[in-house]
């Protein structure tokens, strides 16, 4: 594979088979010859992904950002959904998924989704709306009460004004804040993202890219990312897959350093622009071809 230097902030990074930091190390996702068919269609069998494969390795006191691109239909929530343990597309077809050394047999509380229509109780409060797992998991009252208040004040909403609001009465950004709130509670050692920004307005939108970076870094989890903004996945990702075409299987693997900047600055300067022009140009043959 051919080698083209990226950089984003002042850090260079390099397009090609991503090079594990320590190779060694226990893996917290593992995809080896993973494949996803499905049967009985009106046109028949369907294969979404096949032949996946990865390993992300589990560095202590350090999560990585894996956005995830390609073009559309070529299996980029197939293959969260696997890992989250989601019906229909999990379980897998061929291959293996181990999470945490361990097949996934279910959906598990180490593991957080977020979607992009929110998800969020239309019949809950912002309180009870972050505080459900916890009410799953049976903590106290007053125990999930203090934490749901606290990680509504982490994700910038007001725990005065905000916590006793119904989700009708909120904005997309507010919406999405607290669907994040309510998955980043349980501390889940994977994080798995459907584009949850896809939806908002473009100021908004950079302004939850620097949540979620400042978020993420506390929590020190996994974090795989779908979206179809490349900007977006250049700013948030350390290292980047991008998908083939139907049926997808991974082409690239970019390393990229960390912003060290907030979104809206990051995306005004010419490094990065040349990043994003980079990436696009791997992509672009993959949207033509569809």
């Amino acid at each position: 594979m051919s080698k083209i230097e990226l950089k984003v902030g002042e850090a260079p990074c390099a397009l090609e088979t991503y090079e594990p930091v320590a190779p060694d190390a226990p893996k917290v996702v593992q995809f080896s010859g993973v494949a996803k068919t499905y049967e009985g269609g009106p046109k028949g069998s369907f294969t979404a992904i096949k032949d996946v494969t990865f390993d992300i390795e589990d560095l202590p006191k350090v999560g990585e950002f894996i956005p995830i691109l390609g073009p559309s239909g070529c299996g980029k929530s197939t293959i969260l959904r696997i890992i989250a343990g989601l019906s229909p597309q999990f379980p897998h077809t061929t291959g293996s998924v181990l999470v945490n050394g361990k097949p996934v047999t279910g959906p598990g509380p180490d593991r957080g989704m977020v979607f992009q229509d929110y998800s969020n109780f239309p019949n809950r409060t912002v309180l009870e709306n972050v505080s459900f797992g916890l009410e799953l998991a049976e903590v106290s009252a007053a125990d999930r009460k203090e934490r749901a208040l606290d990680w509504i004040q982490r994700v910038g909403l007001d725990p005065k004004k905000d916590a006793h609001k119904f989700p009708h009465e909120l904005s997309g950004g507010m919406n999405q804040r607290v669907a994040i709130a309510r998955t980043l509670i349980l501390e889940p050692r994977i994080i798995l993202m459907d584009e949850p920004f896809g939806a908002l307005d473009p100021i908004t939108r950079h302004r939850m890219q620097d949540l979620l970076i400042e978020l993420w870094r506390g929590l020190e989890a996994t974090v795989f990312f779908i979206t179809h903004d490349v900007a977006e996945a250049v700013y948030l990702g350390d290292r980047l897959f991008i998908l083939s075409r139907s049926p997808g299987t991974i082409l690239h693997r970019l390393k990229i350093a960390p912003p060290d900047r907030p979104s809206l600055e990051t995306h005004r300067t010419k490094v990065f622009q040349d990043s994003v022009n980079a990436v696009m140009a791997l992509l672009d043959p993959l949207e033509t071809s569809t």
